[in-house]
């Protein structure tokens, strides 16, 4: 698996994975070095739409560069066509990538379509709609890269599911400080009404029985999916399968931090950065571990 890819398309992928997201950008250059590449694609597509919100100031704007980007898959799978794609780096990159993967073209418009409907999210009534959001995003990714690593695997699947809803939840809670700037609360109202809390609660910042109670079942449910996902370890594949996952040991950090500040999404101990992460991922890489 050998992308015909010039160095700028690559580099220009490496250096917004690791702008944007850090994590993931020490967890793939911990892959088998031919899929890097590809998984680098996706990263940057990923983030490409993730940002549109947060950079336009109206939706229809906002729906228009996505429409750029549904435009851009529909051309990288339209067999035959003469259509020419747009000379962007990134789709570039990812048009070989699904070429020389064959990837599943409903996991790149799944991700498409729940950022979209993103747009427009302003809270989450149910869990259930968050833990969607996140198997539709986080997830798809996880699907995507099992595919480029020519995984088939229904174990596989499942822990891609709770993982991606696990790493989905939490990073929700670790942006709760920037959603509260923009006067923006995501956790679920199912939640804070079962704890009396409210979402002018969270904006206001202060940490209050209710605010933590509601923290902390958000924080479990995201622990749970990472628990179902570890009991499955011993039943996928051997070897890159368990590097697929390594995200997972980030995720498990934060939730390991967050309960070290008793579960006060605001603290700003939760804003540093672990320096022994990227020794961290390497050892368990080395062990073929995932947790």
């Amino acid at each position: 698996m050998k992308l015909k890819s010039g160095f700028t398309q690559v580099s220009h992928c490496m250096t917004l994975v690791r702008k944007h997201d850090y994590e993931h950008y020490l967890c793939t250059l911990l892959l088998p070095k031919p899929v890097q590449p590809v998984v680098f694609a996706l990263r940057s597509y990923n983030i490409e739409v993730a940002l549109i919100k947060d950079t336009v100031s109206e939706v229809a704007i906002g729906k228009m560069k996505l429409t750029f980007w549904r435009d851009a898959i529909n051309t990288i799978f339209k067999k035959g066509s003469n259509d020419k794609l747009p000379d962007h780096p990134v789709v570039n990159l990812l048009a070989q990538a699904v070429k020389e993967c064959n990837l599943n073209k409903i996991w790149l418009s799944r991700l498409l379509d729940a950022r979209e409907t993103d747009l427009t999210r302003t809270s989450y009534h149910q869990t259930k709609e968050l833990e969607d959001y996140c198997e539709n995003t986080s997830s798809s990714l996880f699907y995507l890269t099992l595919e480029a690593l020519g995984i088939k695997d229904v174990h596989s699947d499942h822990v891609a599911s709770h993982i991606g809803k696990a790493q989905g939840i939490v990073t929700l809670l670790r942006a709760a400080g920037y959603y509260r700037s923009k006067r923006q609360v995501l956790i679920p109202l199912d939640i804070l009404m079962r704890h009396g809390s409210s979402q002018e609660e969270f904006l206001r910042g202060e940490a209050t029985p209710s605010l933590i109670n509601s923290t902390y079942d958000l924080a479990s449910l995201a622990n749970a999916h990472l628990l179902k996902a570890i009991s499955l370890a011993d039943k996928i594949p051997k070897g890159a399968a368990a590097r697929v996952f390594l995200p997972a040991v980030a995720t498990r950090s934060f939730l390991e931090d967050l309960e070290r500040v008793d579960f006060n999404p605001y603290s700003e101990r939760l804003r540093l950065r672990r320096p022994s992460l990227p020794m961290t991922l390497l050892w368990k890489a080395f062990r073929n571990k995932y947790y």
